[in-house]
């Protein structure tokens, strides 16, 4: 499978560079079993039931940017990817020539020192603990598709209404819809709302090198599922409603935790995991998310929970009925393609029904766990 097999035409002017003055208003495709209908966010309560189970990540995105000056003079931007210790971090830096270790630069006229390359990363160590530096000089780090610079409207509108965990480079997007009228109403119609923990990386935004789905490693992301949430997903996996992920990082973290050896369990860990059509889910049923950029791995995890020619499809329907695309987009909520060896919310989910253990062999996909 290729690359080139996930692209479709996107008009520029559909990429949303703004969020909508009222974060429940956006437009909600309902990609259904047979048919495709367009509602509001506001409607996605009415899609629940009683016994269903939402998931969402509660990860919270840090001021992640800076802007700074190298010892020689010349600017350098930095974007956090993840706080290793109180005042070290890796960093992307984009600068007019590379960065060597030993050097340092300047952000807000205080002095960070280039300890090592770490791959793709520059680890720097701060004046300060990182997270108060970032909190003096850093900006909201918008995606590279939001052609403008960060405003201060963006530091609460690109963060959903319920982070709590600061460590995120991008925001969890599915989330940014709800408002808290809309949280009361799902809250009355579902069985529960839990959260999980899922700290997304630059790297959600970085392209496929090759065209080879084969070929392409996955960039690593935290996740944390705390034991109370872990036993509240297996308890409603053997009930007859369905798992709901709130965004394409819920369903990595809680496909990640299924495929741990042992099978679905509490825990912390860092993920490679790369979803792509033939990945056969042990946890998640349905999903709410936003529309993806064409060829990412992101609409990639979407075709294989949903069909990849249904999702396209879907996608011409959005882009045809002038849909805003991207972060600050609109939604799509869909429930995942059932094995053939049964059907309904519950069928083939592998780590915790009876088979389930056997069934972990033939997986398939790329379990990079």
């Amino acid at each position: 499978m290729l690359k080139s097999d996930f692209a479709y035409d996107l008009p520029a002017e559909l990429i949303a560079q703004q969020p909508l003055a009222e974060r429940d208003q956006a437009r909600l495709l309902h990609l259904g079993r047979d048919r495709v209908t367009h509602r509001t966010m506001a409607d996605w309560p009415e899609l629940l039931s009683p016994d269903d189970l939402v998931v969402v990540n509660n990860t919270k995105v840090i001021p992640a940017r800076l802007q700074g000056v190298k010892d020689s003079g010349g600017a350098v931007e930095l974007l956090v990817e993840r706080i290793e210790g109180e005042r070290t971090a890796l960093c992307q830096a984009r600068a007019s020539k590379p960065l060597k270790p030993g050097r340092w630069l300047s952000v807000g006229g205080e002095r960070l020192e280039l300890v090592a390359r770490v791959g793709e990363f520059h680890r720097l160590r701060f004046p300060q603990p990182v997270m108060a530096f970032l909190q003096r000089h850093g900006t909201t780090p918008l995606p590279p598709y939001i052609d403008r610079a960060a405003e201060a409207a963006d530091e609460g509108r690109y963060q959903t209404l319920y982070a709590s965990a600061p460590g995120a480079v991008a925001a969890p997007t599915a989330g940014l819809h709800f408002s808290e009228r809309l949280l009361d109403e799902v809250r009355r119609r579902v069985a529960s709302i839990v959260e999980v923990t899922l700290h997304i990386g630059a790297g959600t935004f970085a392209p496929m090198r090759g065209d080879d789905l084969d070929a392409h490693r996955m960039h690593a992301e935290r996740y944390e599922i705390c034991t109370a949430v872990a036993e509240q997903i297996r308890a409603a996996a053997q009930g007859p409603g369905r798992i709901v992920a709130v965004g394409t990082t819920v369903v990595r973290a809680l496909e990640a935790a299924a495929a741990e050896p042992g099978g679905f369990r509490a825990g912390c860990g860092e993920t490679r995991l790369f979803i792509k059509p033939g990945f056969r889910f042990r946890a998640v049923d349905a999903l709410l998310t936003n529309f993806h950029l064409p060829e990412s791995t992101l609409l990639m995890l979407v075709c294989a929970f949903a069909g990849q020619q249904r999702v396209l499809e879907a996608y011409r329907s959005a882009v045809g009925a002038g849909y805003r695309f991207f972060s600050y987009g609109d939604a799509m909520f869909t429930e995942r393609l059932h094995e053939s060896s049964g059907d309904g919310p519950t069928a083939g989910r592998l780590f915790l029904r009876g088979q389930r253990h056997a069934d972990r062999g033939q997986a398939q996909g790329s379990p990079d766990v």
